[in-house]
């Protein structure tokens, strides 16, 4: 196997004496291997056999056109873009320029000085060389990337796998959807009973995208589904919030923050506690009213030792609740403006009232304003019926 470091001059000429003198010319060169190849037949082979950071090859030969034998170095894969030389016994700019036109790199008139050899091939070599390099640091980089997709992928799948299933029975339905903007996004939501009194639900949204979003998504998830946030009642959501904004402070979360609605039902008394940390406010349709659900607080992890309040309100029967991630109304349109919370509310307050589906219509919709096959944003979407 050649060495990938060495110089390696491939000489293409019919004429022994020519190669013979090359060679010479060459011989006393640190790093420099060459070989000589008198019959132009077999110069495709040898290349592809020796591997030439250079070739020099003469345009006059018997049996085959040199011209010829160039569009072959260029159409043959392991020689493409090997640096090419060509060699003529007088300076003939016609031949010069279709030489050029076929892909050859330089021209010399043979034999020239030994000193303009030397410095051509090392010229040409070395620029080959760096080529060469920069294609394999390419070849790694795509590897790389490719892998790293790859794993990515499978951890987007598991994040959306600890999403929960939607309920179809009992005081409570739901359903959702759920678009990552990424292959790993920044937005997580759940609901679980509390106890046999008592359903929680929650919508959360990670500043920026990525593993950390993600991670940080996850790990907040966690605690609240598994009821283990010690010092906080889960059926208070001011508590609750008081409690998460201490766990997670931007500054030991690499400066990460999010916002967080998080209401818990009590079927028994037809009422919400919900607390709302910097989150859009959630929706809620009740007897042809569409009322904000929100609050004051700032997004969880801003402002150490924050405390945060609960609110309450009452749920009729056949209520319908909407809490979403701000992906689902900031979207850019084409003409490079932006749809707003207005625009927003204006379009979800008759939809509420539609049949069909409302999650696939609206993520539809967006899909139809937003340019380019990704989301600007994750879209999270979550439709509570009581």
């Amino acid at each position: 196997m050649p060495d990938d470091n060495a110089i390696r001059v491939l000489l293409v000429d019919d004429q022994p004496m020519v190669g013979e003198t090359v060679r010479r010319m060459l011989a006393e060169e640190p790093g420099v291997e060459f070989r000589f190849c008198p019959d132009p037949a077999s110069a495709i082979d040898i290349a592809n056999e020796f591997r030439p950071t250079v070739i020099l090859q003469d345009l006059v030969m018997p049996e085959i056109d040199g011209l010829q034998l160039v569009k072959f170095y260029r159409a043959n894969a392991a020689t493409r873009e090997t640096p090419l030389v060509v060699l003529s016994s007088k300076e003939e700019p016609t031949i010069k320029a279709k030489a050029f036109a076929l892909g050859a790199n330089d021209y010399l008139v043979k034999l020239p000085d030994k000193l303009e050899v030397i410095a051509r091939v090392r010229y040409h070599s070395r620029g080959y060389i760096a080529l060469l390099e920069r294609n394999e640091a390419y070849r790694k980089l795509a590897e790389t990337q490719r892998e790293l997709v790859a794993e990515l992928a499978r951890a987007a799948r598991y994040v959306q796998s600890l999403l929960p299933a939607p309920l179809t029975s009992g005081p409570v339905a739901t359903n959702w959807k759920f678009v990552p903007s990424t292959q790993l996004a920044g937005d997580m939501f759940g609901y679980h009973w509390i106890d046999k009194k008592h359903i929680a639900v929650y919508l959360l949204d990670v500043s920026g995208h990525g593993v950390g979003s993600a991670l940080l998504a996850v790990s907040a998830a966690n605690v609240l589904s598994s009821n283990s946030l010690q010092g906080a009642d889960p059926r208070d959501p001011g508590s609750v919030m008081t409690r998460l904004n201490d766990m997670f402070q931007m500054d030991r979360q690499d400066g990460k923050y999010f916002t967080i609605w998080y209401g818990v039902y009590k079927p028994a008394a037809r009422a919400l506690a919900y607390c709302n940390a910097g989150h859009p406010p959630a929706l809620l349709y009740s007897d042809g009213t569409l009322q904000q659900l929100e609050a004051d607080g700032p997004a969880v992890g801003m402002i150490p030792e924050l405390p945060y309040e609960t609110r309450t309100t009452h749920i009729a029967e056949g209520a319908r609740l909407l809490v979403y991630s701000d992906g689902v109304f900031e979207i850019e349109r084409g003409d490079g403006s932006m749809w707003q919370f207005a625009d927003f509310l204006a379009r979800i307050g008759p939809e509420l009232t539609a049949g069909g589906d409302l999650l696939d219509r609206h993520l539809n919709f967006v899909r139809q304003m937003h340019v380019g096959d990704v989301l600007g944003d994750d879209f999270s979407m979550l439709d509570v019926r009581f």
